[in-house]
């Protein structure tokens, strides 16, 4: 096996730590460690970039820099904010965390549910005003589940719900029947006609020009009104304007929220305040470890790259995900 040499850029930020196996990636490649403000200089004649800084959108202001450019791993499931036309329409291969953050994010997802059947956030809120009030609670077994979204992270929700007594349908590009995970799978363009029959809604869908705003008034309208929505991929799937005034109405019954439409949530939105949301600041896959764990699959990859050998699991760029 030929090895050639690689010139590897690493984006990460003042405030982030590099990758934990550094020494390692140094042995294949050779590094530069760059932030935002110096990418375009630190780019010039790698032909491999590591976002490290998985949410920067800093290469489509570099991109003048990427003089030769191959490959792009995004250390993040979702690759929507470091896309842009340039990019899309070159050759350069992008690849993405797949894999890493499946189970932590179904567990969320799970432990979501959960909370809500069995009211642990108000139970919470009890305990602290010292209030004892016996109440009782939803029977999460024989519940059902709408998965917006059947990639991998969407197939570990399923798998998860399933195993726990929850009755799972999907939500994708494609409608079709008999599939492995989710059964049935609907198409997302019919998505108000589905969402009457889950009492939990998930949304995990990547987010793209078809994605963007899914789900606005006319889906949580048709919403069962104790149905429950939880989104977990990215805020800008939800029209967050529709989703107050449903909440406010009680169109629907409650939502997780682990993204939000802006990043951190202002203080001044309304969903703060409103008992039956639960909000998390974007941390459903940041489990302890995740980015040494991130940063071991770099390596896997950058292995390959540097024998030759195809990188598997290329991101459609034109799609915005893993096809």
């Amino acid at each position: 096996m030929t090895v050639q040499p690689v010139r590897l850029t690493v984006l990460t930020r003042d405030d982030l730590a590099p990758p934990h196996n550094l020494d390692a990636i140094r042995e294949l490649a050779d590094v530069r460690l760059t932030t935002a403000a110096d990418l375009s200089r630190d780019l010039q004649g790698s032909d491999a970039l590591l976002l490290w800084d998985y949410f920067s959108s800093a290469l489509r202001d570099a991109w003048d820099g990427a003089d030769a450019l191959r490959w792009v791993h995004v250390c993040a499931a979702g690759v929507d904010a470091m896309l842009f036309d340039g990019l899309r329409a070159s050759d350069v291969t992008v690849t993405n965390a797949r894999g890493v953050f499946d189970g932590p994010i179904a567990e969320f997802v799970l432990a979501s549910i959960l909370a809500r059947d069995k009211q642990l956030h108000r139970s919470r809120a009890l305990q602290r005003d010292h209030v004892w009030e016996w109440r009782e609670t939803r029977r999460t077994t024989g519940s059902t589940a709408l998965v917006v979204g059947t990639g991998g992270i969407g197939r570990a929700v399923a798998r998860l719900l399933r195993a726990v007594g929850i009755a799972v349908t999907g939500a994708g590009r494609t409608a079709r029947d008999e599939d492995p995970d989710f059964g049935t799978v609907v198409s997302t363009d019919d998505l108000v006609d589905h969402v009457a029959d889950a009492d939990t809604v998930v949304l995990i869908a990547p987010l793209t020009e078809q994605t963007a705003g899914l789900v606005d008034a006319r889906v949580l309208a048709a919403m069962k009104p104790d149905a429950h929505l939880i989104n977990v991929g990215r805020g800008a799937l939800v029209v967050e304007s529709d989703l107050v005034d449903a909440l406010r109405d009680g169109t629907i019954g409650a939502a997780s929220l682990d993204v939000v439409d802006t990043e951190p949530l202002p203080g001044d939105s309304p969903l703060w305040d409103m008992d039956q949301v639960a909000i998390s600041p974007h941390m459903s896959g940041d489990v302890v470890g995740w980015r040494d764990e991130l940063a071991d699959q770099f390596l896997v990859r950058l292995r390959a790259y540097a024998a030759g050998d195809e990188l598997q699991g290329a991101v459609d760029k034109d799609r915005g995900y893993v096809h």
